[in-house]
């Protein structure tokens, strides 16, 4: 008995110690002020529902209202994750001010892009069994997002997935060991009136990037108003170990939508892909939805 009262101990102290130094590492956030929101209205107005230029997602609806979206395009963006990079020394302007053919990788790391399979067919990418892609990759989606802005905080509500970034402006900074994630860790400042957001810390998914990564990856977004209701979001990939200089991505241009709501997006419902006892995914082509014959 007295055994057993020394295992539960030593169990209860180790959580203890643990959740003492979980909570070492979280930042601490003051309750926001009638100043800090009088400074949060002096800002661009970020406030509503967006749509990246590609003519997907709710491109259809009256006042925001429409069916949710079935199960993503089995070869969208993003769909198959990275794949062969461009040759290397073939590069964006150094400082990521535009790009001129593709990414210019160490050689350690332009040796893994050769080594890298071809991507797989549209029916068997992850994206296509459910499987949201990382960033960038997700904000390149053909489907609306909602920014929400309160004091110290950018919130990114991402229809594709129902997936939620967070952008912290509360002045703390990038973390120094991430945890690797889909989307990793934003912290982001105002540069006047564009928001800098900075992003470490990337698990190894497919994220839409054309290139092998390393942990060490950074993403650099510009967010900036060109028009009351016209968003341009400029994106810049740093990687001192797999990259020479830093690569620029094409810039993407968001319309927003004040009557639009975000819709519910369950990707397994209606979802045909599948994997069978074997580990080969497919695809039901039947229509669920059609009548008995």
């Amino acid at each position: 008995m007295k055994s057993a009262r020394r295992i539960r101990f030593a169990f209860l102290a180790a959580v203890v110690a643990c959740g003492t130094v979980a909570v070492g590492q979280k930042v601490a956030r003051k309750a926001p002020t009638a100043e800090d929101w009088t400074a949060l209205a002096k800002l661009p107005d970020f406030t509503g529902v967006w749509e990246v230029g590609l003519g997907g997602g709710g491109g259809g609806r009256a006042g925001g209202r429409g069916a949710p979206p079935a199960a993503p395009a089995a070869n969208g963006p993003a769909a198959n994750g990275p794949a062969a990079a461009a040759p290397a020394g073939r590069a964006g302007r150094a400082g990521g001010a535009g790009r001129a053919g593709g990414p210019s990788l160490t050689p350690a790391y332009a040796a893994k892009a050769k080594e890298q399979p071809a991507g797989p067919p549209p029916e068997e990418n992850l994206t296509a069994n459910c499987l949201p892609p990382g960033m960038p990759g997700i904000m390149g989606q053909p489907y609306p997002m909602e920014f929400l802005m309160t004091p110290g905080q950018v919130t990114i509500v991402i229809e594709a997935y129902n997936q939620i970034r967070h952008i912290y402006t509360d002045g703390r900074p990038l973390p120094e060991d991430p945890d690797p994630t889909f989307y990793g860790t934003s912290v982001g400042h105002w540069e006047g009136d564009t928001l800098v957001a900075e992003t470490v810390g990337f698990a190894q998914v497919p994220r839409g990037i054309t290139f092998p990564y390393s942990d060490k990856m950074k993403i650099v977004e510009r967010f900036h108003l060109t028009a009351p209701d016209t968003m341009s979001i400029e994106t810049t990939i740093v990687d001192p170990e797999a990259l020479t200089m830093p690569y620029s991505m094409p810039a993407r241009t968001l319309a927003r939508h004040r009557n639009w709501t975000i819709a519910e997006y369950i990707c397994e419902e209606n979802n045909r892909n599948f994997v069978d006892a074997n580990g080969k995914a497919g695809v039901k082509l039947a229509n669920p939805n059609a009548s008995a014959r």
